[in-house]
C-alpha cells in the first residue's frame, strides 16, 4: 500500500500470482461431480492416464480418498466384473488399505487400484444380468422353484417330503 493507501499491482505481482495454481474444483457442486464422472468414465474407457489425472484432482480439491476408494470398488464390479474377477478383489483391499493408511499414503494405493481397474479388461455382463433379473422379479409372475433345486427334504408334521424322484427316509 502506498503512502494514500492504494495497492499498486506490478508486473512481478502478476507473474507471482499466475505462479500459484488452484484446481477448479468445488466439493460439493458441478465441477465435483464432473470430476468424479471423468474419473469413473476414464477407469471404464481404459484410460489410466485419464484416471489418475481426475484422481489427483479430486485428491487436491480434498476430497475424502475413501469416497475414490468406493468409486474404485464400483467400477471393478460394475464395469471390468467377470473379465477379471480379481479386480474387485484389489479394489476392496486398497479401499481397506486407505481406511487403515489414510493420507498421504492412500493416494499411492488408489493409484494402483485406479489403473488396474482402467487397465483391466471389461465385463458389464453381471451388472446387466442382474438388472435384468430383478426386472423381470419386479414385473412378472415368476412361478415357483422348481422341485430338483428346492431346499433338501426335511420331516415336517410327521410327513416326510419327496425331493425330486428321490424318496428320503429318516
Amino acid at each position: 500500500m502506498d503512502e494514500k493507501g492504494f495497492i499498486t499491482i506490478t508486473d512481478e505481482i502478476i507473474k507471482e500470482c499466475v505462479q500459484i495454481r488452484k484446481a477448479v474444483f468445488d466439493k460439493n457442486g458441478d465441477n465435483h461431480y464432473d470430476n468424479i464422472s471423468a474419473f469413473i468414465k476414464s477407469m471404464r474407457g481404459s484410460d489410466p492416464d485419464a484416471a489418475l489425472f481426475y484422481l489427483a484432482r479430486a485428491l487436491n480439491a480434498g476430497e475424502d480418498p475413501v469416497f475414490m476408494a468406493r468409486r474404485i470398488v464400483i467400477a471393478a464390479a460394475e464395469d471390468v466384473g467377470m473379465a477379471n474377477p480379481n479386480a474387485l478383489v484389489v479394489a476392496t483391499s486398497s479401499m481397506q488399505a486407505v481406511t487403515m493408511v489414510g493420507m498421504p499414503e492412500a493416494r499411492i494405493i488408489l493409484a494402483q487400484a485406479a489403473v488396474y481397474v482402467a487397465t483391466s479388461k471389461k465385463s458389464n455382463a453381471s451388472y446387466l444380468g442382474i438388472n435384468k433379473a430383478l426386472e423381470d422379479v419386479a414385473s412378472k409372475d415368476t412361478g415357483t422353484i422348481p422341485m430338483h433345486i428346492r431346499n433338501a427334504p426335511a420331516e415336517r408334521n410327521g410327513k416326510r417330503r419327496v425331493w425330486s424322484r428321490l424318496q428320503i427316509s429318516t
